[in-house]
């Protein structure tokens, strides 16, 4: 089935079609509704922790804020490769993912703000403003069909978030060996750094389109009531990553001020 396609690593089309082959008789099907209901309060977990961070910072206590950023980062990617695995989890460990994120999310946050407060305030309110915007744009064109998922689309957008998700991992393994590429980083204000944000950006609100014909499509084949599950999380995944993106972006234009 070639409509199980996402450039949303989470959302694949062999977890689909493997979703399908499970007896739903026992538990339900999957409805589009239950999944936005379900990434409701994904977000309600994701903002909850975020905040837990974020008064940390500004309490004074920044040493426990950063253990909790370290917790969130590593116990996130952990929890996304396991519910990847083995879909069925995501009921139990999406919630648990919501909360590890909001940790992450909430430090890094609160760092940011903190270094742009004479630059850039309110860095964050306008990032998250962005975000759900953005989202909220994204769900439009998709529902009046102004952006079809067709294959060619899916096509693309799989090969450049690849790519995306490439590059970063080549970064990264850099700079584990003292090799530092600054226009990678928040705050460099290099046209070649605000050209790959801005890209990066476009990819992430794309894959919205992905996500949302992927939980409508799980919805009319009838998978599993699980998958509701799944399917949030797969967005909550890519909106996370449309809001940090956000944020590097912001701060970039931030600094050429």
């Amino acid at each position: 089935m070639s409509i199980f396609k996402s450039g949303n690593p989470t959302l694949t089309q062999k977890i689909f079609e493997k979703s399908l082959s499970n007896d739903a008789s026992l538990q339900g099907t999957m409805t589009v509704r239950g999944a936005i209901n379900k990434f409701g309060f994904l977000l309600l977990m994701v903002i909850g922790a975020a905040s837990f961070t974020w008064q940390q910072y500004y309490n004074g206590q920044p040493k426990l804020m950063m253990t909790f950023l370290m917790i969130g980062a590593i116990g996130g990617f952990i929890t996304v490769l396991a519910i990847s695995f083995k879909p069925n989890w995501a009921q139990y460990l999406a919630p648990l993912y919501g909360i590890l994120e909001g940790f992450f999310i909430g430090a890094v946050s609160a760092i940011i703000n903190d270094a742009m407060s004479e630059t850039y305030p309110n860095i964050v309110i306008q990032a998250v403003g962005l975000t759900m915007g953005v989202a909220f744009a994204m769900f439009l064109l998709y529902n009046f069909r102004i952006i079809r998922a067709t294959e060619k689309f899916k096509s693309v957008m799989i090969s450049a978030t690849l790519g995306i998700a490439i590059f970063y991992g080549i970064t990264m393994l850099l700079r584990l060996f003292g090799v530092q590429m600054g226009f990678m980083n928040f705050g460099d204000s290099s046209l070649l750094g605000i050209g790959i944000s801005l890209f990066v950006v476009a990819i992430a609100a794309l894959n919205l389109i992905m996500d949302f014909d992927m939980i409508e499509q799980g919805a009319e084949q009838g998978a599993p009531k699980y998958m509701e599950w799944y399917g949030a999380f797969g967005l909550l995944v890519t909106i996370v990553w449309l809001y940090v993106e956000m944020l590097k972006l912001l701060s970039r234009f931030s600094s050429r001020d």
